[in-house]
């Protein structure tokens, strides 16, 4: 991260970037950049050096659709003060969150 700060003028923080845009129906949207260390287990059990993120509006009745669509479910939601997270994988083994921010703009 402080190498794309020092070179690319990132702000970041302990997550790494918020880049903030504004929809065509003027909503306020963000996209999150967080490098993970080369090591990091946090894919798993994806092996892509990649994951991504989705913002959802209820995540625990989303997980229970996916589940009964045959969506592989990785491990359990968990739940923090900013939000609840889930896992699935998609049909090439990526791994993608599933996050239920505590300022959920979906509702």
């Amino acid at each position: 991260m402080e190498w794309y700060g020092k070179h690319l003028g990132l702000k970041t923080d302990q997550y790494g970037s918020t880049f903030w845009w504004i929809d065509k129906e003027g909503n306020d949207c963000c996209t999150q950049w967080s490098p993970f260390v080369e090591d990091t287990t946090y894919f798993s059990p994806s092996e892509k050096q990649f994951m991504q993120n989705f913002r959802v509006a209820n995540l625990e009745l989303l997980l229970e659709k996916l589940k009964q669509e045959g969506v592989t479910i990785v491990g359990e939601m968990q739940v923090y003060d900013y939000g609840k997270f889930g896992w699935i994988l998609d049909p090439e083994g990526n791994k993608i969150e599933l996050w239920e921010p505590i300022d959920n703009a979906f509702q």
